[in-house]
């Protein structure tokens, strides 16, 4: 089954980093959000990546490109002819094509222009911008046993601040870390579609996913919600990144799943 990754928005609200590189670009520790991603799936064994890519996709292409040379250790010899020997070689398991699909496409959009490469299978998607440890193989299984053309992750995001405990004399009893939002569902990225998820990308590139390719499928009762209870992180704003960057560089790194 392939893997979908949108890659190609420019990242309002990260504005600070994203200006000089796509935002699944920027770099959680010493590696791009998108290889985290990458690594995710890679660990439950789906390795054939699409990357739909738009806002500087050149950076993304170039990335791939030289893979070799940022993982390892390279010799360059200018008495031959700038020859080159790259050391200890990284590699990856993957195939990735990377497709330019619009600098203003949106998201429904990019999907669309993807077909092509996805033609009749069911397929993974996410986007490039957020990690998870949910199990992408129970995720699989779960939408071929209900067998609707849509599955969706379902997660609960942490509510942003701690929390206090107050007497009724307004004595403070007790604080409370981060815990669970309001108790409502979000989209939480992790998807699977099957083909027919294109009937319903009817506006080309002007259609956003998240609204009536997604309300259909509802109202069609064609989408099912995956319930994740586990670790979710979108990175959306530079605190997230901080966030992620502290997780990383901690033991406490809930995604790493591939070690």
């Amino acid at each position: 089954m392939k893997v979908v990754i949108l890659a190609g928005g420019f990242g309002t609200r990260i504005s600070e980093e994203s200006h000089l590189r796509p935002k699944p670009m920027i770099e959680v520790g010493d590696y791009p959000i998108l290889w985290h991603i990458m690594k995710i799936y890679a660990h439950h064994g789906f390795i054939d990546f699409i990357i739909c890519c738009g806002y500087k996709q050149y950076v993304v292409k170039e990335y791939f490109a030289n893979y070799f040379l940022h993982n390892s250790d390279v010799t360059f010899d200018f008495r031959m002819q700038n020859h080159m020997v790259v050391h200890q070689n990284i590699s990856e398991p993957w195939r990735v094509t990377i497709v330019d699909t619009g600098k203003d496409t949106f998201t429904g959009g990019r999907i669309l222009n993807i077909k092509k490469y996805v033609q009749d299978e069911t397929f993974m998607m996410t986007y490039g911008d957020g990690v998870s440890d949910v199990d992408i193989k129970k995720l699989a299984e779960f939408h071929q046993a209900h067998g609707k053309i849509a599955t969706v992750t379902a997660v609960q995001p942490e509510g942003k601040f701690g929390t206090m405990q107050l007497s009724r004399e307004d004595h403070v009893t007790s604080f409370q870390e981060k815990i669970r939002g309001d108790g409502n569902w979000i989209n939480g990225g992790f998807f699977v579609l099957g083909p027919g998820v294109f009937d319903y990308l009817k506006h080309g590139e002007q259609t956003i996913f998240e609204r009536a390719p997604m309300e259909e499928l509802a109202a069609d009762d064609q989408l099912c919600a995956y319930r994740h209870t586990g670790f979710w992180h979108p990175m959306d704003t530079v605190r997230d990144k901080v966030e992620l960057d502290e997780l990383w560089a901690s033991n406490n790194c809930p995604w790493r799943l591939w070690d």
